[in-house]
């Protein structure tokens, strides 16, 4: 199962850039909305509520096109009534104005509700948030689903429906108007469950979207691995991502010497000096990519005591990855893939946590299907990161892979292929590399989006050494 692999010389190819930005229509998030009232009904909600702030917005921003910036927002939906009633959008002071962003402006109701808005901004001119909520259907013995950005289970509580996330006001005045005949619980599984939750499964604008995003991301990080330099600042090496100002899913992660063991340390004044450990992380809404190794351009370079690092850390590492590339596909079963990482990287030495690759979104983890003896398989339609990170907690510090891809079926690709050439070209040229240059076969619906996609240099200050399989 596991291939030989060797550090060498490869040409890493320059795979482009977006000409063309992927659009999510009216039509879609129109669709989307359908979909969460057929869900939801079928549930037994009466009315449905999406919580969104700039952390946690997601789900809103998956149905409306619209995102918080400094607020608090709230949709509220009612159910028996979709159709003959807008859904609720309620804003803050500064969002009342920005949430004509959304496709979809004309079929909601844009609410102000002041109390969302920043401290000493204007407040008095809204309705009371009971009013609000019972003009949008939360009455007596209403059954309400509300939806933030997770949900329980019962190894967390005896009771993980009624714990919800979204701030206390919100839930407070939801229980109070469906009073002791109604019920008010966490819902967020419509939206998140990994293998039946709305974003789960992604339509081709979505995929195309995230191979946008995933571009960039990886594009800005390759910047950074061919051009850092000892004597740099992490700041100044920062510089080399080029950020284009795509709204951001993570921090900026680049971090070097002691403060790289922090993981997700965004860059400082700290002097980058040849030897040290370094890490690089950019992650655009819909994509993520992360490199991690050491600032060298050989093994000898480094502390006599982790001159074996490729051997002892990087090969099998590598040797993992592949093994999981190669196997991922429509209908494997997550626990699969979990296994391919933990039987060769499972001992406590690479400290292997958490999940062997999830799911991304406009989040970067929306749930995962990959965990210890998951049976929940794999779909068409799924974007996944590649995120197996050893937290060795000695000095030979990491090695690190993280990249996006989508899996698409025969008619998904067929659809991708016609709507986005372009992005379509990239996605080919990726697959082209990772098979005849990296040694990765992949299944026919395994579509990178990264432009360094599995492509590895332990060292580097020698970004043109990398890792293949044999």
């Amino acid at each position: 199962m596991y291939k030989e692999v060797e550090l060498t010389e490869l040409a890493l190819p320059e795979f482009g850039l977006p000409t063309i930005q992927p659009v999510i229509t009216a039509e879609l998030y129109r669709e989307r909305l359908n979909h969460l009232v057929e869900r939801a009904g079928a549930e037994g909600y009466d009315v449905f509520v999406v919580y969104g702030d700039k952390e946690h917005f997601p789900n809103l921003t998956y149905l409306t096109g619209y995102d918080p910036r400094f607020e608090e927002s709230l949709l509220v939906i009612d159910i028996a009534r979709y159709g003959e009633q807008k859904p609720l959008l309620l804003v803050g002071n500064e969002g009342i104005g920005y949430a004509n962003i959304s496709p979809i402006k004309d079929d909601l109701e844009f609410v102000l509700y002041q109390s969302m808005s920043l401290l000493s901004q204007p407040r008095g001119d809204s309705r009371s948030l009971a009013d609000i909520m019972h003009s949008g259907g939360v009455k007596s013995g209403a059954s309400v689903g509300v939806a933030g950005w997770k949900y329980f289970n019962e190894v967390e509580t005896s009771s993980p429906s009624e714990w919800i996330e979204i701030p206390s006001y919100v839930v407070d005045t939801l229980r109070e108007l469906a009073g002791s005949e109604g019920s008010v619980v966490n819902a967020g599984h419509i939206f998140m469950d990994a293998t039946t939750g709305l974003r789960a499964i992604n339509e081709v604008e979505q995929l195309a979207a995230f191979e946008f995003a995933e571009t960039f991301a990886s594009q800005s990080v390759r910047n950074v691995l061919f051009g850092v330099r000892p004597g740099m600042t992490e700041l100044e090496a920062g510089e080399l991502l080029r950020l284009n100002g795509l709204a951001l899913a993570a921090h900026v992660f680049l971090a070097s010497g002691e403060r790289a063991f922090l993981g997700m340390a965004s860059p400082s004044l700290n002097r980058i000096e040849e030897g040290d450990p370094f890490t690089v992380c950019c992650a655009p809404w819909g994509g993520l990519t992360s490199r991690a190794g050491f600032i060298v351009e050989r093994a000898d370079q480094l502390p006599e005591d982790i001159q074996d690092y490729v051997e002892k850390v990087v090969a099998p590492y590598f040797q993992a990855i592949v093994a999981w590339y190669e196997h991922i596909g429509i209908g494997v079963p997550g626990g699969e893939l979990y296994d391919i990482i933990h039987d060769k990287i499972g001992d406590p030495f690479f400290g292997v946590k958490l999940n062997p690759g999830h799911l991304i979104h406009l989040d970067e983890w929306v749930h995962s299907p990959v965990y210890k003896d998951s049976k929940e398989q794999l779909k068409s339609g799924m974007a996944l990161q590649v995120d197996v990170i050893p937290g060795t907690g000695t000095r030979y510090y990491t090695s690190n892979i993280e990249d996006g891809i989508a899996l698409a079926d025969e008619d998904l690709r067929a659809a991708f292929a016609e709507q986005y050439p372009e992005a379509w070209g990239r996605i080919q040229a990726r697959r082209a590399f990772m098979q005849d240059v990296l040694g990765i076969n992949l299944k026919p619906e395994v579509l990178p989006f990264s432009n360094i996609p599995a492509y590895l240099p332990p060292f580097v200050l020698a970004p043109q050494r990398a890792m293949r399989a044999l």
